[in-house]
């Protein structure tokens, strides 16, 4: 999609888009932060009455849905333009953290020290994302029981670090 046709299904000029966002990248990016910040609230809302197994799943549900590819599609076209010039896209960088936030919160409140809460939300979110981009490369290739298998990380078993070496 070209910037011009952004502008003609949201009834304003190319060149006032160009203006405040520099570019298709910074509209898709605006547009993505600011479709993220309305899921986070509602994911927050769910956050706020569950635990952090619900959250997980309230996510993946909210993400899996098919008419949520060409998002993803955009979120790591965006995600890859800002690994290249992060200060081009400061406020999507910015919001890439909220889930993460979001999950750290609920895992203290389970019971997690801060640091291993911070760990577990943020390995969470990866899992999530790197389903979702195997998702969006080739599709039907994610397993079924994706967040049976994402939740079972965090189900308490012991750090491969504090084993010795065999």
């Amino acid at each position: 999609m070209s910037l011009r046709e952004v502008a003609a299904r949201i009834e304003t000029s190319h060149a006032l888009l160009r203006y405040h966002f520099g570019s298709l990248s910074g509209v898709l990016a605006a547009m993505l932060t600011a479709q993220r910040s309305r899921d986070n609230e509602a994911l927050l809302q769910a956050a706020q009455k569950g635990t952090f197994d619900d959250l997980v799943a309230a996510i993946w549900r909210t993400y899996t849905r098919p008419e949520q590819l060409p998002r993803f599609r955009g979120f790591f076209h965006v995600v890859g333009l800002a690994a290249y010039s992060p200060g081009d896209f400061c406020e999507f960088v910015e919001s890439i953290g909220d889930l993460t936030v979001m999950l750290s919160s609920l895992a203290e409140r389970e019971g997690l020290g801060t640091e291993e809460a911070r760990n577990v939300a943020a390995v969470t979110v990866a899992a999530i994302r790197g389903l979702l981009l195997q998702e969006v490369l080739t599709p039907g290739t994610r397993p079924e029981d994706a967040v049976t298998l994402i939740l079972r990380m965090k189900e308490g078993r012991p750090d491969p670090r504090s084993h010795p070496e065999r």
